[in-house]
């Protein structure tokens, strides 16, 4: 009962943040900026949501025949359809309930192909972890060509471009600010959970043990290198997803890979912030277009677009599998008897 009741508070928190950033992000829009979304929006490239809905599709696809030659090994193959399913199935659920789609797609997958639930989450953790490495890689390149990129859009969030002090030392305030709300979430644990430091440094260490196993047990994978490559695949997609939508608006049309990779980073960190990155998302892509010239409401409209386009394609994937999944392995079962 404890445990359901720290769930709920946990999403109501992060799904009231996701809301508080959604009326943010619009109190202070001025008439000039609502006439500017509605003239972006009045001559928007809306034919475009259809490449970007095939490009995100097949992401997801790739996705799930990237977690099945994770699965392999275990000695359970499964059907490669089953696996997307259970995907979309999964990202569903997170719009709803944060991190329980998890759950749901090794539950989900464990249903139909007999697999044991516990082996399966083993290897979406795995995967999660392989993905936080590859979205600090894609930080690491944004921040080798676009050097103080994220210290400017940290200085647009605290209107802080004014403090001479914060020009000359913009990384230092990055990092007060990351240590701040690394100190705030481990202190809300240790004094929910009733832990002491002896059980902070056992977590650490577990934390670290994990992340290299993960590293390593790539290692030992049969298909190594074609694990790598529908990695290198997913992560291109989604950058190609962000590049594309430049072109939905006139006003964005100029912009290419330098700035499709900030959006990548900046978005990636506004769908971990908040239920499927309602309200982060989109500020997020706000601020970091401005950066580079673009008003503030063609920004705005511009972040919503493309987090409405990626949340239509989550919703509509995931309705599908629900129904999908069971329906044609009911029908293949048929087939079988």
């Amino acid at each position: 009962m404890k445990k359901r009741t720290l769930t709920i508070l946990q999403y109501t928190f992060f799904f009231g943040l996701g809301l508080f950033l959604v009326w943010w992000s619009i109190k202070d829009l001025s008439h000039d900026d609502v006439s500017q979304i509605k003239q972006s929006l009045r001559h928007a490239r809306y034919f475009l949501i259809i490449p970007v809905f095939v490009v995100l599709i097949l992401s997801h696809y790739i996705r799930g025949l990237r977690w099945r030659l994770l699965i392999e090994p275990l000695g359970y193959p499964v059907k490669k359809t089953n696996t997307f399913y259970a995907v979309m199935i999964g990202y569903l659920t997170n719009l709803a309930f944060p991190r329980l789609g998890e759950v749901i797609r090794c539950t989900v997958l464990a249903r139909y192909e007999k697999a044991p639930v516990d082996k399966l989450i083993g290897t979406v953790i795995l995967e999660r972890i392989i993905d936080s490495l590859c979205l600090l890689l894609i930080f690491g390149i944004t921040l080798a060509v676009q050097p103080g990129i994220y210290a400017q859009i940290i200085n647009t969030f605290f209107h802080s471009s004014s403090d001479a002090e914060v020009k000359k030392h913009p990384y230092l305030l990055l990092a007060l600010i990351l240590f701040g709300i690394i100190i705030l979430i481990i202190a809300a644990w240790m004094l929910i959970k009733k832990k002491n430091f002896s059980d902070l440094t056992d977590v650490i260490k577990k934390i670290i043990r994990s992340i290299w196993e993960g590293i390593s047990t790539i290692q030992h994978l049969k298909k190594r290198m074609q694990f790598i490559f529908l990695t290198v695949v997913i992560w291109s997609l989604y950058l190609g997803c962000g590049y594309i939508g430049f072109f939905a608006l006139q006003e964005t049309s100029q912009y290419g890979i330098k700035e499709a990779l900030t959006i990548l980073s900046a978005g990636s960190i506004g769908v971990i912030a908040t239920p499927g990155g309602i309200g982060a998302y989109p500020v997020l892509l706000e601020k970091t277009m401005q950066l580079y010239g673009l008003q503030k409401g063609i920004a705005l409209a511009f972040g919503w677009i493309l987090w409405l386009s990626q949340t239509v394609v989550l919703l509509a994937g995931g309705l599908f599998s629900f129904v999908a999944m069971p329906y044609f392995n009911k029908n293949k079962s048929v087939e079988k008897s």
